[in-house]
């Protein structure tokens, strides 16, 4: 006899696959393959000690601090732990109970969503003369060789801008940065390349993002997160998918001492309000990708805490991107000047894969293809 450790729940579903398992036991299984984790904050001493013993009777449990059966505290906070059966026997016991309970059951449906699968690269174009990475600015010939370029190397979609957003920027008239858009826009559309890759508009200014959804673009990067509603409105009308990024601040202010009471689930609430404004005006969560803002009002502890609870995000039933190309959390960790910054970069965007992301906005398209089809061939364990 022999044993070797399997290494994450999709591996075990595989395995089950191979060992010639029924269909419908494979799916049973896998429930009690994958475990989750939730930290639960804030819990009423009475709904605390609910939850941990319906966690028990169902196989799962509840984390408390001593003193909680007691009722030694008004409120606590706590880990609950199961297999995603188990919590999943546990929701349908929460939506009987009451002190909050049924609020918490539904929380937690959300995270029973599966993942969105497949990963697309979404290559940079700067249109303007002040990004922070001077490789990916470009004006009109240049911008059109350069989007080819990332297009032969594996770009899915091309995320197209002419504003900087880095920090300490300023924000350009719509007259200024339709001069700089418009050749390009133009040009997309003369050389054939809408029929090539998907294109993004990166602006929050109606104007712009209107000129290009009405010449074939049918992304919007809304760094702002939808703060003027006239951005969603035209991204419904158009049928063109919307990224909600979450920011604190404006580019200009937003290094000036950001401040979380705790960014996962401050980031959170917005994105639950920005969600259900991106819904109220008829768009679908399916067209929607949702973007934490790593270096957009976050200081390095807050980039690393989103990055390391990426896969919190998933629960809105969104695709999810993340964009740390080069940026300055790197040089934090490791100092680097920005050219040197592609081995930083990488490991970020791989270890956001693994948490969910399946959108990734870089600056080396190419270095990325290759690093995204080896990790999924690990993940996998074989070549397709």
């Amino acid at each position: 006899m022999e044993i070797y450790r399997v290494d994450a729940p999709a591996d075990a579903v595989s395995f089950l696959k191979k060992l010639g398992c029924d269909r419908g036991g494979v799916n049973i299984m896998a429930k009690k393959i994958d475990t989750m984790l939730f930290a639960v904050r804030g819990i009423s001493a009475g709904a605390a000690n609910i939850l941990k013993q319906d966690a028990i009777s169902v196989g799962a449990d509840f984390a408390l601090p001593k003193g909680a059966v007691c009722c030694d505290r008004e409120r606590y906070d706590g880990l609950l732990m199961g297999t995603r059966r188990q919590i999943e026997a546990l929701i349908e016991k929460e939506k009987l109970q009451p002190l909050g309970l049924k609020s918490l059951a539904d929380l937690l449906v959300g995270f029973m969503r599966k993942p969105h699968k497949g990963v697309k690269i979404m290559g940079v174009i700067n249109a303007n003369d002040d990004s922070f990475y001077p490789a990916s600015r470009f004006r009109e010939s240049a911008a059109v060789a350069a989007i080819w370029k990332l297009v032969h190397e594996g770009a899915h979609i091309i995320d197209v801008g002419a504003v900087s957003s880095r920090p300490g920027s300023e924000p350009v008239p719509a007259d200024e940065e339709l001069l700089r858009l418009v050749p390009i826009v133009d040009a997309i559309k003369r050389e054939g390349l809408l029929s090539r890759a998907t294109f993004s508009i990166d602006s929050y200014t109606p104007e712009v993002v209107a000129y290009a959804l009405e010449n074939g673009f049918s992304i919007v990067n809304d760094i702002t997160g939808l703060s003027d509603e006239t951005i969603g409105v035209l991204a419904k009308d158009f049928g063109a998918s919307l990224v909600i990024m979450h920011m604190q601040g404006t580019p200009r202010t937003m290094q000036e001492n950001p401040t979380y009471e705790n960014v996962i689930l401050d980031v959170d609430r917005f994105f639950e309000e920005r969600v259900q404004r991106a819904l109220s005006l008829g768009l679908d969560e399916r067209e929607l990708i949702l973007d934490v803002g790593i270096g957009f009002g976050k200081r390095l502890e807050h980039n690393l805490m989103l990055l390391k609870n990426l896969e919190h995000f998933t629960r809105f039933g969104c695709e999810l991107m993340i964009g740390a190309s080069r940026k300055s959390m790197i040089d934090r960790i490791s100092p680097a000047p920005v050219e040197k910054r592609l081995p930083g970069t990488l490991a970020i965007h791989m270890q956001a894969i693994r948490r969910g992301a399946t959108v990734v906005r870089c600056h080396d398209v190419a270095e990325h293809a290759q690093a995204i089809s080896v990790y999924e061939a690990i993940e996998r364990g074989e070549i397709l």
